[in-house]
């Protein structure tokens, strides 16, 4: 059998490579102008690698009791990690990816393809505007990992867009992002303002070491308008290889402090992450 080989190819939005994994036979690792994007095990669709993906996966495995089919709205596609994780954990899901880089999703389908049989529909848009055309009600989970290049884009930040996510939940749905910052915290504290200003329940898993400001990475925010199972999930947060804790109620308020919920007059991209943060060689 030939080994497997980089491939690289630019694409919409700056230029990919698919680099294989030496360790597991048929995984993959996506980066988008030297950051990494995505990890893919073919053979092993519910292997989460990134700390922040397993992150997101806590959160599907907590949404509804093991097993039971979710309808899924995700915001961002990269090499449809995500997508392939509730399949392989939840099949029978129902799931549409929006992601606004279609040759970027021409290289995976090409060379990552989905399993036979699964059923997510791929749709080429942004993804706020995608957002705003869906039926309200129709997700059980909105999942949101979108970054242009290094960024969070703005408009995906504010008080309308968080609206948007709400209004397409069914009561009892959740949101979860992907969001990464370091300290003093504005742009994670603006976040937490501007969801909280618009769902009842929010949550918050990170690396401890981030949270007291020790280094820059990635956190998750989840909200919802009913309470979430934080117990449930800060079991499955503790117990990770990546352990990471969950933060709600009082403490994250206090960690929220006087920031404001954001507009879209005054929406800028998440920070820049300094340099080396999150690339790989190659």
């Amino acid at each position: 059998m030939d080994e497997p080989v980089p491939v690289t190819r630019a694409v919409d939005f700056g230029t990919a490579k698919l680099m294989p994994d030496v360790d597991r036979p048929r995984a993959w690792l996506l980066t988008l102008d030297g950051s990494p994007q995505s990890y893919v095990d073919l053979d092993a669709p519910e292997h989460l690698e990134f700390e922040y993906a397993r992150r997101l996966g806590h959160v599907i495995d907590t949404a509804a009791e093991p097993g039971r089919p979710l309808d899924v709205l995700h915001l961002g596609g990269g090499a449809l990690t995500l997508p392939r994780y509730v399949e392989a954990t939840r099949p029978g899901s129902r799931q549409q990816v929006v992601e606004a880089d279609r040759a970027l999703l021409d290289l995976v389908a090409e060379h990552l393809p989905l399993s036979e049989g699964m059923t997510a529909e791929l749709h080429t848009a942004d993804a706020r505007d995608f957002l705003e055309a869906a039926p309200g009600e129709s997700a059980d989970l909105v999942l949101a990992d979108v970054f242009g290049g290094s960024h969070i884009p703005a408009h995906l930040t504010t008080l309308p867009y968080a609206r948007q996510a709400a209004r397409v939940l069914r009561p009892g749905g959740q949101y979860a992002a992907n969001l990464a910052d370091g300290t003093p915290f504005a742009f994670l504290r603006s976040q937490l303002a501007t969801f909280g200003a618009v769902f009842a329940h929010l949550a918050l898993v990170a690396e401890p070491s981030l949270l007291r400001g020790r280094r820059f990475g990635n956190a998750v925010l989840v909200a919802s308008h009913r309470e979430i199972d934080v117990a449930a999930l800060s079991r499955r947060a503790a117990a990770d290889p990546f352990a990471a804790r969950v933060e709600d109620g009082a403490a994250l308020r206090r960690f929220t402090g006087d920031a404001a919920p954001v507009e879209d007059e005054t929406a800028v991209p998440s920070p820049a992450p300094p340099s080396g943060a999150f690339r790989v060689g190659g």
